[in-house]
This record gives structure tokens, sequence and C-alpha cells, in this order.
């Protein structure tokens, strides 16, 4: 199985035969359900030939499920951390399988109640930012000092390290955006890449298991919001082979009521987001054009990447007008 010698693992785990499979979906770090035929557990290493090797630390993703796990916060239970790369050619963690609904088809999503499993998203981000940081052993995780200015340089890093095209406006926007930072109120824990898809969802349409902590640190939790807005308006969803937008389907609350919902569960002013909205579609073009980089180079496992890198003009497009005032 490509990115995993499951041969090897047994002998790290000293376990019985192992099989596996990889999780769809993803766009970055490989996921597998892994299982001995009694247990299951799901295994998580970097992407193949990674350009931002700090993007896709095991030993932080380990640490914050850990750390959330013991406040009750709906997260998998980490099992195993290993950081040695000749075992399966690169770091990995296995934590429990939970079983839950990963919604990806618009068809799924019209069959169950999308505003209530949208706001109930939307106090789910709430709830982790009330987390105190120090209190649950995550005060030296991250600097939330300087968040939003190191974001803006870090991801111009990421850009500049994943470069195969040229990108209409995408230099301006970032110029742009480096202009007037917000200075940001107290950090938070961040998750860095909050959405529904990232998120296993029960049959009451309750938070299973919130997923994919690979980028969170603690910032301003604003960056979260910005960005679950920003995601819930692209074109990410599927129907009939063809990408919709969830904010597009029948029943989801429009982007000022998700926004008035976290207002209201965090007690955080939310009156203006646009420069945080901006940077958030900065964000995700650059995340794209990063899994598009390593498309083009052959370091993808699975299908679906080769649309990927079409939808990153729209997103600057999109940063542009936020900073217009849209």
């Amino acid at each position: 199985m490509k990115g995993l010698d499951l041969a090897a693992l047994q002998a790290y785990l000293d376990s019985p035969p192992l099989t596996g499979t990889m999780f769809a979906g993803g766009r970055s770090n490989l996921t597998y359900a892994i299982t001995d035929g009694v247990n299951r557990w799901v295994l998580r290493r970097p992407p193949l030939g990674h350009v931002l090797p700090t993007a896709h630390d095991m030993s932080r993703e380990h640490r914050v499920l850990s750390a959330l796990s013991e406040t009750g916060f709906p997260v998998p239970h980490p099992v195993v951390l290993c950081t040695d790369i000749s075992v399966i050619g690169a770091p990995f963690y296995l934590m429990e399988h939970v079983d839950g609904t990963i919604y990806r088809e618009a068809a799924d999503l019209e069959l169950v109640d999308l505003h209530s499993l949208t706001l109930t998203l939307v106090d789910t981000l709430a709830d982790l930012h009330a987390l105190d940081p120090s209190a649950i052993g995550l005060g030296d995780f991250g600097r939330p000092e300087g968040f939003n200015e190191r974001q803006v340089r870090r991801w111009k890093k990421q850009l500049d390290a994943s470069r195969s095209r040229d990108i209409a406006g995408i230099e301006e926007l970032h110029a742009r955006l480096a202009v007037d930072i917000p200075a940001g109120g107290p950090g938070s824990v961040v998750h860095g890449d909050f959405r529904l898809d990232n998120v296993l969802i029960s049959s009451d349409l309750s938070v299973k298991a919130v997923l994919d902590w690979e980028m969170s640190t603690l910032g301003d939790p604003l960056s979260d919001l910005a960005l679950m807005l920003v995601y819930a308006g692209r074109p990410l969803l599927f129907r009939d082979g063809k990408p919709v937008a969830p904010i597009d389907l029948p029943g989801h609350p429009t982007l000022d009521e998700m926004a008035a919902r976290y207002a209201e569960r965090s007690k955080r002013d939310v009156g203006d987001l646009h420069w945080y909205v901006a940077f958030a579609a900065f964000k995700l073009a650059v995340i794209l054009e990063g899994v598009h980089f390593r498309y083009t180079k052959g370091q993808t496992v699975g299908t679906g990447f080769d649309t990927v890198g079409a939808m990153v003009p729209a997103l600057v497009e999109q940063g542009h007008r936020a900073l217009e005032g849209h």
C-alpha cells in the first residue's frame, strides 16, 4: 500500500497480521484505517514529498489530541506516537477509530437538518476556543502574540515553496494582507483547518470527533471562524460528480447567521471579519496550490487531485473582494 508498509508496522507493534485501507478525501497528511481483526485504529503520516515539514508534525498532532481528549472535547484518543522514520519511512501516530459520518456528498446532506448541523459545528468551534491552553497543558503550544503577522509570512513562504505556475493576483493579495494586520485578542487553541469534512458526525447530528489537527496551534480564534466561513462558500462538496458549495444546499444558514451564532456562543466581537476572510481565502489558495504542486510532481496518493489547481484563482479573487468590503 503506497505510503504505508504494513509488514513493518506489524513488526513495530508486535501485533497479529494487519490489514489497512487509505481514507479518501485527504489532501495533505495521509490517513489509513488499520485493523488486526479485533482492534481498529487510524494511522496518520505526512504526505509524500511534503515541502513544509512544520505543517506535518506528527508529534504536535499527537500532543494536541492527547490534551484535548483529556478535557472531553470530541477528538479521537491517541494510542501510539512513532518518530523513528526507519519504521515506515516517516513519523506516524495511531489513534482510536471513531465511528461516524464524514459528509462529502451534497445528496447526503440534503437528507439531514443541515441548518442544525452547521450551527452545531459553529458551537463546537466556539467550545474549542473557550478552552484555557495553560489549564490543559498547551500553554507553550504556540505564540498568540503576533500570530496574524507570522501567518501572513508563513503562508507566503509556503507559496514560494510550492510554485509551479503563475497565479494572477496572488502576490498582490499577499501584499495587501501585509498592511494593517489585526493584532488579535487573547489567543486560544486554533484548529487551522476547521470545516465540515474534517468532522465525524453521529446519527443524531452531534459531533463525534474533530479530525486533522496538523495545523493546530495557539493563535487568533477569528482565523478559524473566517476559514470555516470561506469553506462554507467554496464548492468542495459534490453532487453527481460536480462540485457544489455547502451554502448553496437547502437549509444551510447564511454566513451572517454562522458568525452571529459564534459571537453568541463565544462572546467575541465578530463585527469586522474582512481581513480575516481575505487571509483565509489566501491561506486556502496556498494550501490547494501546495496540493497541486505535489500532484504535478507525482507525490499525491489517491484520486481527485487533478481538479484542485483550478480552485485557486477563485480564492485569490475572493480574498481581494473581501478586502474591498464584500
